[in-house]
């Protein structure tokens, strides 16, 4: 039988048996990015369902952004955690733009941006697509490099969630 490939929204529905909460371990796939925030070994580390990510970005109102860290802090909260997986967090905001952009859902996945304040080349359309619909909700893009352009939101902390 031929392997079909999930469609975006299927992987959107995949829990893989999440949440998960465990113990952050050397050698864990987001170690580095968690110690950065202050975690040590042992601490408590939700892995969350990627349905857990769209309530959070489904809920971003206009003239509004969240990051990456901000989703992570609202997920470990909810789940009684420590930290959050930043990976799969990653991961399932990815999945939440495509999912998105496949079905014509209203999920306003491009007010979700990276920590530093770049846009997510990830994203359906790529960086291109996420900078066309902010700069269409009044947000003043920089574009960083020539070579290996980069764009960002201008001041993107004074429109983060709070």
């Amino acid at each position: 039988m031929p392997y079909k490939r999930k469609t975006w929204q299927e992987k959107l529905e995949d829990s893989k048996s999440m949440p998960k909460i465990v113990p952050l371990q050397a050698n864990f796939p987001c170690q580095r990015a968690l110690e950065k925030m202050g975690a040590t070994i042992g601490d408590s580390v939700v892995l969350a369902p990627p349905s857990d990510v769209l309530a959070i970005m489904s809920t971003i109102p206009k003239g509004k952004l969240i990051t990456l860290t901000q989703i992570c802090e609202r997920l470990a909260l909810k789940h009684g955690a420590q930290y959050c997986c930043t990976l799969t967090t990653g991961i399932f905001i990815t999945i939440v733009a495509n999912a998105a952009e496949e079905t014509g859902s209203d999920v306003p996945f491009w007010r979700t941006i990276k920590n530093n304040g770049e846009l997510n080349s990830k994203y359906p359309g790529g960086a291109e697509h996420q900078k066309a619909l902010l700069e269409d909700e009044g947000y003043t893009i920089i574009q960083k490099g020539k070579k290996h352009i980069r764009y960002l939101v201008k001041d993107f902390e004074k429109y983060l969630l709070k």
